[in-house]
């Protein structure tokens, strides 16, 4: 991968000319498809929501959603403008297999920018002895929702490892209030760190926060092309004593190849250069950076992202330029 120093990346920045939005190119709105209350993809897409409409000029506000499968059919039926989604939903939709729209392959697809690993989580509650994905066995367990990704993959991986956990669907911040009152006996979900489901647990509960086996992770890798391996740090959150190993998917902000070029570029440049205030927002924000857009491996570029890719010295592989 080539891309230039910081140093010669923020000059170009400084010197980057925005592209004047017409009338034509503007529309009056525009909507981001999140996810559902509680996990970071809420509170990130209403700071995405409140930069770009600042910034860029187009008034902009976000939609709940079941998550990125969902985003990306509402995407594709042009009732949305932008999705947040992560790589394995997004994988299946270019490839006609997303389950949410079978058969159909979402060709129009195109990214924006890359936003943060989503990491595979874990939590119960101390006192009812879960400490791996193995103790899930015959357990209540809540998984999200159904469409979202940790609801689609959890199921899928918990059956190859053949733990019989009885799931349970539906908002993240609602399942982490049954897990306290003792309605489900563990809570596993994809969403950033820290999530604030699981920060707000820790504060009101005495909680296990457990990761992956070695044997497990390895697994998981094999069959899955687009997940890559994931360490929560020791101090991620209060309980955990050590660093937790994991399984994580890249998340994207993806639009329809009808965007204009003029808009995808001034909304990508809003978000890369607007990276501070991203951050005051949600702390996963950190890694939504240009020189994570390398992380996207197979979604095409939007062709006004890639210019402003180009502009601050970034070379776009083959496998993402713009088509």
């Amino acid at each position: 991968m080539t891309i230039f120093t910081r140093t010669l990346v923020a000059a170009a920045i400084a010197t980057t000319a925005a592209l004047p939005l017409s009338a034509q190119e503007a529309p009056s709105s525009m909507t981001i498809s999140t996810a559902s209350p509680g996990g970071v993809y809420a509170v990130y897409g209403e700071g995405l929501a409140q930069l770009i409409s600042s910034e860029v000029g187009i008034p902009t506000s976000t939609r709940q959603t079941q998550g990125p499968a969902q985003n990306l059919v509402l995407l594709k039926s042009g009732q949305t403008e932008l999705a947040m989604t992560t790589a394995g939903p997004a994988y299946e939709a270019m490839n006609g297999l997303l389950e949410l729209d079978p058969g159909n392959s979402y060709h129009d697809l195109r990214a924006l920018f890359s936003m943060y690993p989503t990491p595979f989580q874990m939590v119960a509650l101390a006192d009812g002895g879960i400490s791996s994905l193995q103790h899930l066995d015959g357990k209540r367990v809540g998984a999200g929702p159904r469409s979202g990704t940790g609801g689609i993959y959890w199921e899928r991986w918990l059956d190859d490892l053949e733990i019989g956990a009885a799931l349970q669907y539906g908002g993240i911040g609602d399942q982490a209030s049954q897990l306290a009152d003792g309605r489900l006996d563990a809570v596993i979900l994809a969403g950033g760190v820290p999530h604030p489901s699981i920060s707000e647990l820790e504060n009101t509960q005495d909680v296990t926060i457990f990761g992956m086996s070695d044997e497990t992770v390895e697994g998981i890798l094999d069959t899955n092309p687009y997940v890559v391996e994931f360490n929560i740090p020791q101090g991620t959150y209060t309980s955990p004593q050590q660093d937790l190993s994991t399984v994580a998917m890249w998340n994207f902000v993806v639009v329809d190849a009808s965007m204009s070029d003029a808009v995808a570029y001034e909304i990508t440049k809003a978000v890369i250069e607007g990276n501070a205030r991203m951050i005051s927002t949600h702390a996963a924000a950190k890694d939504t950076i240009a020189e994570n857009i390398l992380r996207n491996t197979f979604i095409p570029l939007h062709p006004g992202a890639a210019r402003y890719y180009e502009e601050i010295g970034f070379s776009i592989p083959a496998a993402i330029a713009p088509r």
